[in-house]
C-alpha cells in the first residue's frame, strides 16, 4: 500500500493506522498512532507523541486488532 501525505487527507479519527515521518532529514518515526484531533496517541492511548508525521496508511491486515 502507498503512503498517504497527511497534507492530501488525515486517517480517520479514533482508528489505529501506521504512521512515519518522510521529509527531507529521510524515513523516521515509523510506528503505530491513533489520532484524536490535533493529537497522535500510542496504540494503547497512554500518551501522545510531540511530533505530527507527514504521512500514514491503514494497517496491514495482519496488525488489525492486536
Amino acid at each position: 500500500m502507498n503512503w498517504i501525505s497527511i497534507k492530501e487527507k488525515l486517517p480517520p479519527e479514533k482508528e489505529p493506522v501506521l504512521t512515519r515521518i518522510d521529509d527531507d532529514k529521510g524515513i523516521r518515526n515509523e510506528q503505530v498512532l491513533i489520532r484524536q484531533k490535533n493529537l497522535w496517541f500510542y496504540d494503547d492511548m497512554t500518551m501522545y507523541v510531540y511530533y505530527e508525521p507527514t504521512h500514514w496508511q491503514p494497517l496491514p491486515l495482519e496488525q488489525e486488532g492486536q
